[in-house]
């Protein structure tokens, strides 16, 4: 079941802290149903992290099923374009190796990659969504632009110095969610909901 997860205050403004709530939350790309999840919601275009998301940090390697899973939408004909705040030739030769469309040194959330992106897509927003493990660039980027946007959670703990110390911001911002796909699912919106209650 697709749930919004947007709060919406009683004029029907969307609430600040919304802003960087994706609509859906996996707790990987391989749970993310290629017909029901992107197709039946009419999004035909991907926007795709690659640290953390697709590509682990400890071993620099994509999983199986995350190479089954790209073949598999390739073949549905969604698009995929790798979308990465990294400038390193690995993410270059990644993006050749999965014979696909990259923006590197997107400079995330700021408009300016995504909309690159889109381009080489030859994408609509609409009908368009970001997927990426972090809420504070993949996820504020993508609605910065009117786009959907699902989370993932990472791959593995190991990362980046600052991204840890925003990882710290993102667990407050996702209180108690568990993501599809993992132990307890539960949407994004009854937890924030929950929150706002107590």
């Amino acid at each position: 079941m697709i749930m919004a997860i947007k709060n919406q205050d009683p004029s029907g403004k969307t609430t600040s802290d919304s802003f960087f709530l994706p609509e859906r939350y996996f707790s990987r790309l391989s749970r993310v149903d290629i017909a029901k999840d992107l197709l039946d919601a009419h999004l035909l275009y991907v926007l795709l992290d690659i640290d953390n998301t697709i590509l682990r940090r400890d071993t620099h390697e994509v999983p199986r099923d995350i190479v089954a899973w790209l073949a598999r939408a390739k073949e549905a004909g969604v698009s995929i374009c790798l979308l990465s705040n990294n400038w390193h030739a690995n993410v270059l030769e990644l993006a050749q190796t999965l014979d696909l469309p990259i923006v590197a040194k997107a400079l995330k959330p700021l408009p300016f990659g995504y909309l690159r992106a889109l381009s080489k897509l030859g994408a609509k927003r609409k009908q368009t969504v970001v997927i990426g493990d972090q809420l504070l660039t993949d996820v504020a980027g993508a609605h910065l632009l009117g786009m959907r946007a699902y989370l993932l959670a990472p791959l593995v703990e190991q990362d980046l110095t600052h991204t840890l110390l925003l990882r710290n911001i993102e667990r407050t911002l996702l209180k108690d969610a568990q993501p599809e796909g993992g132990i307890a699912a539960q949407s994004l919106l009854e937890v924030h909901e929950q929150g706002r209650e107590l």
